[in-house]
């Protein structure tokens, strides 16, 4: 009987993830609000009732591939931060991070930079989400270095996002750049990265951080 249930759940998922490549090979041409369902069905070999398996409608699939896009990604980068070591030193490995699982993964990339601000408004929230997870992260792995000292909980989470934010921009750059351009991406990005970081330094200087009137 478990031998049973085991292959059953094995079939499950590969007919899920047969339905997210499917899904993600259309998006290369189109918006997830003009894709079909029975498009996607039909790309992935199955039928339309398999598809209610797994999904509510498209929008919950678009959600799906985000995650599997997103959640890998900042589940790693906060490793990397976490990691022991001169903070530069991680920030840079962070970006050469993000410039692998892009390259490995464009197709997801392409379709979160295209449906960030897209139509479909539980993708939008759904990437929004990622994104402030992401940003919340990074906030809390910086938050024991001795740079973060006297540092307020608003302010930690405005420099993760501004990482985040560098983040999303470097991941742009380099789905325009084509083949060759990865290096100059990265130098750019390691560059804006240093500049974030020499202001990190001197927040406390003076005003505290505070605001002034």
């Amino acid at each position: 009987m478990s031998h049973t249930v085991g292959v059953r759940q094995t079939q499950k998922l590969r007919t899920r993830q047969a339905l997210l490549d499917a899904a993600l090979g259309l998006l290369e041409h189109q918006s997830l609000s003009s894709l079909g369902l029975r498009e996607v069905t039909r790309a992935a070999g199955v039928t339309p009732t398999a598809f209610y398996r797994h999904f509510d409608d498209t929008a919950a699939l678009g959600v799906a591939l985000v995650e599997e896009a997103l959640g890998s990604l900042h589940g790693m980068i906060a490793a990397t931060l976490a990691e022991t070591g001169d903070s530069e030193e991680r920030l840079d490995r962070s970006v050469e991070l993000t410039l692998r699982h892009v390259c490995d993964q464009p197709a997801h990339f392409r379709f979160i930079a295209r449906e960030q601000h897209g139509g479909v408004g539980p993708v939008r929230e759904a990437i929004a989400a990622q994104l402030r997870l992401f940003a919340e992260e990074m906030a809390a792995a910086i938050a024991g270095e001795p740079q973060s000292r006297g540092w307020s909980e608003e302010d930690l989470l405005i420099l993760g996002g501004l990482y985040v934010d560098l983040m999303v921009i470097t991941t742009s750059a380099l789905l325009d750049a084509g083949p060759g351009g990865e290096q100059e991406v990265a130098r750019v990005a390691r560059r804006r990265l240093r500049l974030i970081n020499l202001g990190r330094l001197h927040w406390l200087d003076d005003t505290g951080g505070a605001e002034t009137s």
